[in-house]
């Protein structure tokens, strides 16, 4: 090999070598970008009040305050513990009845599979106020309204489209000689889906019910639409009720969104696995 041909090739190398920086150079900042709005939260959680009406207002805290954080804590305990409610349920709800349907789902096939199927992604599109003020209506009439189990069932109108479409992609990956070989050993459909497709299905649940949690955890319309019980108040609308007629109280907002966020990060921190498991278990062709 000549010295040209070494030097093409070297060149050729470091080329494709450095080939990567722009993409790198463009994702991180997309991702800064992304991420701005985490940063500006937290920042103006430890600001007072006075330092966040500057123009333009400062990208670092003159003086860091726990003023916000002392008037969203004061009231905390109670928000949380709605939201938990709300949040818990919700998945009870959601895995209790999706569960079941995306076995279901997942063993038939046909056009009414695929009818219904193309249902629950309409039910997803469906605005929330439209559905707010149908179920504002159906609880009036069942005299429901500033209870928990409102809040709860409408949170899983909106989770149980999602985790059946979610659970039964994942099941379609079940073998179908597995569920034939225990029914032919004798076992019935409920002890099929109870010993064989539960446990199998683990990575589906998992992610599903992390999905319907943060519904239920972050859900604001629904909270506000149909519950006017001071003491069933969620983090969400505890926000809310930060923003005064005249004025807003940014650093006790702030504190308390990011309140709000420290358990929905540790629980997509721990179950980011499941989630990576159920996205590329699932992805099988009908």
């Amino acid at each position: 090999m000549t010295a040209i041909e070494v030097g093409r090739r070297t060149r050729r190398h470091h080329h494709r070598r450095a080939r990567p920086w722009p993409t790198t150079i463009i994702a991180a900042a997309i991702v800064v970008v992304l991420l701005f709005p985490l940063y500006w939260i937290v920042n103006v959680s430890l600001m007072n009040q006075l330092d966040i009406l500057r123009y333009p207002p400062p990208f670092i805290p003159p003086e860091i305050s726990l003023d916000g954080y002392r008037a969203a804590l004061a009231h905390a305990g109670e928000y949380v513990s709605s939201s938990l409610v709300y949040a818990l349920g919700t998945v009870v709800v959601t895995m209790a009845v999706a569960t079941p349907a995306a076995y279901a789902l997942s063993r038939l096939r046909g056009r009414v599979t695929l009818a219904f199927l193309f249902v629950l992604l309409l039910a997803q599109m469906i605005p929330g106020i439209v559905m707010a003020n149908s179920l504002y209506a159906l609880f009036v009439g069942l005299k429901w309204i500033s209870t928990y189990q409102a809040v709860i069932l409408a949170d899983a109108t909106l989770a149980i489209p999602f985790a059946i479409i979610i659970m039964r992609a994942f099941m379609l990956g079940i073998p179908r000689e597995l569920i034939e070989a225990a029914v032919v050993d004798g076992a019935g459909h409920r002890r099929v889906f109870r010993s064989i497709v539960v446990p199998l299905s683990r990575n589906a649940l998992v992610a599903a019910g992390l999905f319907a949690f943060l519904f239920g955890w972050g859900d604001f319309l629904f909270a506000v639409t149909l519950n006017a019980d001071v003491h069933k108040v969620p983090l969400t609308v505890g926000i809310f009720r930060f923003i005064g007629a005249y004025s807003v109280e940014w650093p006790s907002v702030m504190a308390t969104a990011v309140i709000a966020a420290i358990p929905a990060g540790v629980l997509l921190v721990v179950a980011q696995r499941y989630v990576a498991a159920c996205v590329t278990s699932g992805a099988v062709k009908e």
